[in-house]
């Protein structure tokens, strides 16, 4: 890891500019990926899953008795992890249901939303160099809890032939409807066109390599929502002398073993933790099962000092990283200055494995400073905010002739004559004289 001390304000941005990995052969690639799913279904799918993943590959969608089976392979203790887990992403997560509220936006006019759940969403796990199971998770938890009827989930088989099991597990506790062998970007265009066997879904969510980012960001072009953009994973640690160095080596550990295109920096005032920092990572490097893919990581990775808290904070929050931990004093405190971040962990005990796996927060999180716009997965992420509006004939009495006054500084005549139109008759009624029955 480069160490920078007291860098010119102008340097920041190139000194932490994200791994890159776009060109124009990538795009290539992948829009003739989509056009032949698209254009030629499963077969098409077979092709590529038995060309990347499993040769001898004869069906694509996983079978009843292989979920099942799945669970006879999982660990007593794993069971109850991943029970823990599902409890408290779900306690989390419901919490954000909103409750429709009616407004009375002036009398005889009422105005209110609702969440309506997305009816099918696809859900991709990558298979690469781990079993992200913990995402199925984060994502068909709120899915289940929003109420979308069809949750699909693609995910590679290995040459085996085989999911791993922890992933069919995780998916058949959280309520996924449907499973299928595809990995890569032909899982993204079969869940964006469908094709005989694979539904197609109104949004898809999920991480992946950049051939899977780059098959999201092009069907969504194409009208088929997606989750956010994202590319490789990130970690910022903020950190001052109250920090364990040892506690910091292994989070920033913790980001890069993921890949060698994860991001891991250290910002600090002192360049004692920095130092100190560095030499732990340098020592908990060799332990890791995943040290070849965490040392190429590292390539990617920064330790900065800055002079002052003030460009701590700006740095911070031009960053806008995905994963922000606060090793700071009085880090609620500090807290109050973050601007820009997918997912905040205050203080010495809060490490972002344990949002990663456990505490109940969604760990689908924006990256690449797309957190200056965009939030992480929510309960939210699987609904359509709806709006209503009903409104009595006093209450078009009263907001009417506003509405007639605007539509013609318009010159939207149409517009005024919907409302002059009911005006009228209600003025009609008014004034037609009382009918007895004798």
């Amino acid at each position: 890891m480069e160490l920078f001390i007291h860098p010119p304000r102008d340097t920041w941005n190139s000194i932490t500019a994200r791994p890159v990995f776009e060109n124009e052969a990538l795009e290539l690639t992948v829009k003739d990926i989509l056009k032949q799913v698209k254009t030629r279904g499963d077969e098409a799918l077979l092709e590529y899953t038995r060309a990347f993943d499993n040769p001898n590959s004869t069906n694509i969608a996983v079978s009843p008795d292989e979920i099942a089976a799945a669970e006879s392979y999982i660990s007593e203790d794993l069971k109850h992890a991943i029970a823990t887990a599902i409890k408290n992403i779900t306690t989390f997560h419901a919490r954000q249901e909103e409750i429709p509220s009616v407004t009375e936006t002036q009398y005889g006019v009422k105005c209110w939303r609702k969440s309506i759940a997305i009816e099918k969403v696809g859900i991709y796990i990558p298979g690469g160099t781990a079993p992200l199971f913990s995402t199925v998770l984060m994502l068909a938890i709120p899915a289940k809890l929003a109420g979308c009827k069809e949750i699909i989930l693609c995910t590679p088989e290995g040459k085996s032939g085989h999911i791993h099991p922890a992933i069919l597990y995780a998916a058949q506790k959280t309520g996924v409807t449907s499973i299928y062998k595809i990995g890569g970007a032909q899982a993204i265009a079969a869940m964006a066109y469908g094709t005989e066997t694979v539904p197609l879904v109104y949004k898809i969510f999920g991480p992946g390599n950049q051939y899977v980012t780059k098959a999201k960001m092009l069907v969504n072009a194409e009208g088929v929502a997606i989750d956010m953009p994202a590319g490789p994973s990130e970690v910022m640690v903020v950190a001052d002398e109250t920090a364990h160095p040892s506690f910091i080596a292994a989070d920033l550990l913790s980001q890069c073993e993921h890949g060698s295109d994860s991001q891991a920096i250290l910002l600090t005032h002192s360049q004692t933790i920095a130092e100190q920092t560095l030499a732990e990572v340098e020592k908990q490097l060799e332990t890791l099962s995943r040290k070849n893919l965490a040392e190429s990581s590292t390539k990617n990775s920064k330790i900065i000092v800055l002079p002052n808290q003030q460009d701590i904070i700006d740095f911070m929050n031009d960053y806008a990283a995905e994963h922000l931990i606060l090793s700071v004093e009085n880090a609620f405190q500090f807290s109050k200055h973050v601007k820009n971040a997918g997912s905040v962990f205050l203080g010495n005990f809060s490490p972002e494995s344990v949002g990663d796996y456990a505490s109940g927060t969604n760990h689908t999180l924006p990256t690449n400073r797309y957190a200056k716009a965009y939030s992480g997965v929510s309960l939210d992420s699987f609904v359509k905010k709806i709006t209503f509006q009903e409104i009595t004939q006093e209450g078009l009495q009263g907001i009417g002739p506003i509405v007639e006054t605007l539509a013609m500084a318009e010159s939207l005549d149409a517009h005024k004559h919907a409302v002059s139109i009911r005006l009228q008759y209600i003025a009609q009624q008014k004034n037609k004289p009382n009918e007895h029955i004798i």
